[in-house]
C-alpha cells in the first residue's frame, strides 16, 4: 500500500479528520482520537494502527510487523506493517478497518452519536 492509497483508503471510513503531525506522519482519527498513522521506518512508509489483544500476540510475530514505536511501550496494543512482507494490501486494510472500528467503540455514547456511528460495529 502506498501512503497516497492508505490516505484515500482512511478518508473513506465514517466520520475520520486527517492532520500531519509527528515529523510528516500522517495521522487519521475518529472522534478526536488516533486510529492510524503512516510514518516512516527507515526510508519506508509504514503503518500503524490499534488490534484487539489477540491480533497483537499473533501478528507481532510476522516478518515487517512489530509492536508499534512508542505505543506499545506503553501498553498499548498497536502494531505496526513497517518492511516486507509485512501484511498484504487487503490484510493491511481490514486492520485499519477494525482500528477505526475499536476506537470508535472507546468514544463515547454521545460522541458516536454525533458522528452517527453505530453502537455496535463488528470488531475481530
Amino acid at each position: 500500500m502506498t501512503r497516497e492509497e492508505f490516505n484515500q483508503f482512511c478518508s473513506e471510513l465514517p466520520a475520520t479528520t486527517h492532520v500531519v503531525q509527528w515529523g510528516n506522519s500522517d495521522v487519521w482519527k475518529v472522534g478526536g482520537k488516533v486510529f492510524a498513522i503512516c510514518g516512516w521506518s527507515e526510508g519506508e512508509d509504514a503503518f500503524t494502527f490499534k488490534v484487539s489483544k489477540i491480533a497483537f500476540e499473533i501478528l507481532a510475530e510476522k516478518d515487517g510487523v512489530r509492536p508499534a514505536p512508542y505505543l506499545a511501550s506503553r501498553g498499548f496494543s498497536w502494531l505496526q506493517n513497517y518492511a516486507k512482507p509485512g501484511l498484504d494490501d487487503d490484510e493491511l486494510r481490514d486492520h485499519i478497518r477494525t482500528s477505526h472500528d475499536l476506537v470508535a467503540q472507546g468514544l463515547s455514547k454521545k460522541k458516536r452519536t454525533e458522528l452517527n456511528i453505530p453502537d455496535r460495529i463488528s470488531v475481530e
